[in-house]
């Protein structure tokens, strides 16, 4: 869903997220906050006021080192948690979701095989998997 069309479903788009008792300036803030937030607070904050999704993923990959082992098993649902409230805070991200119909939604990520296609096509696709989860369960309770 990197197309202009369908970027309101992109973490980086540009939709606050109010979650955990804070307003994030995008998901992107809220995901790698919460990433940090009982391991090392002060990078926490960083991302929280950085200016740019794109620098809250720097502030990340430059302190990958710090992020606890058991985040990689919390991080799906912390994902959906965040993605839900972007869709239950946001119109337009309800309008374009729900104008995907019943098709399949693909991160178009040549680089993250997780989260997107990843370079092959092939990869786990999560987030799209979690916005269809949305689509067909929170959506339905919204309209």
């Amino acid at each position: 869903f990197f197309t202009p069309a369908f970027h309101v479903l992109d973490s980086f788009s540009a939709h606050t997220i109010k979650l955990w008792g804070k307003t994030f300036p995008t998901a992107e803030h809220a995901f790698q906050w919460k990433k940090f937030s009982t391991i090392a607070p002060d990078i926490a904050e960083q991302v929280l006021v950085a200016g740019s999704p794109e620098a809250v993923k720097r502030i990340s990959i430059e302190n990958k080192s710090k992020v606890p082992p058991e985040w990689y098993e919390q991080r799906v649902s912390v994902m959906r948690e965040i993605i839900t409230a972007k869709a239950e805070q946001h119109a337009d991200v309800r309008e374009q979701l729900k104008k995907t119909g019943s098709r399949t939604i693909i991160e178009n990520s040549p680089v993250d095989s997780f989260w997107g296609c990843g370079p092959d096509g092939h990869g786990q696709n999560m987030v799209g998997k979690l916005w269809m989860e949305i689509r067909d369960t929170v959506l339905n309770t919204l309209t």
